[in-house]
């Protein structure tokens, strides 16, 4: 507790080897609040500010937090191939409005294995037109991976965006069987 009787706000982070490079996991007292891809130093270093910044403590290094140790775990699974599912407590902090609606949906409803197009999940949200409003909630997906912001693609079969590089969404929906694994 702090000198006023509350409860700080603990985050604790990692760095996760993986086949589609390094994930930075970030975890508070809620659950899992932030996973971003390719964590080279300076993009791990620019996750860490905008943390700090969005929720007001400074993050510390704890691999071995109890706060991150199921969530790295399951990351690690889910790219063995031993794993369709995440269920873990999620932090939803970082995200509100129409986007964590969409997101939960999307985490919710798109099972492993599966897509769904942007405007497809427009109308499961009650929005029907609001496709590209969906494409937006993707790119400001603060868990992706585990809000598998990778399953959702254009209507005509195109891949569509991704916050994370089209390689990585390839390599991830070749991992849920979805695309045939990348030549290269």
């Amino acid at each position: 507790m702090d000198s006023h009787g509350q409860y700080e706000r603990q985050v604790v982070w990692a760095v996760v080897g993986t086949s589609i490079g390094p994930l930075f996991l970030a975890a508070t007292r809620d659950g899992l609040v932030n996973v971003v891809f390719h964590a080279t130093d300076a993009v791990r270093d620019r996750a860490l500010e905008q943390l700090a910044a969005r929720l007001g403590t400074e993050p510390v290094e704890a691999p071995g937090s109890p706060l991150l140790a199921e969530a790295i775990r399951q990351v690690e699974a889910y790219f063995a191939g031993e794993r369709h599912d995440f269920e873990l407590p999620l932090d939803w902090s970082l995200i509100s409005g129409f986007n964590r609606q969409v997101l939960r949906e999307l985490a919710s409803g798109v099972p492993f294995g599966t897509v769904v197009g942007y405007g497809d999940l427009a109308g499961r949200v009650g929005q029907p037109g609001a496709a590209q409003a969906v494409g937006a909630a993707m790119g400001a997906n603060p868990l992706p991976v585990v809000v598998p912001c990778h399953r959702v693609v254009e209507s005509d079969g195109g891949i569509g965006g991704f916050g994370g590089g089209l390689e990585t969404k390839r390599k991830l929906l070749a991992l849920e069987g979805v695309l045939p694994e990348p030549l290269f």
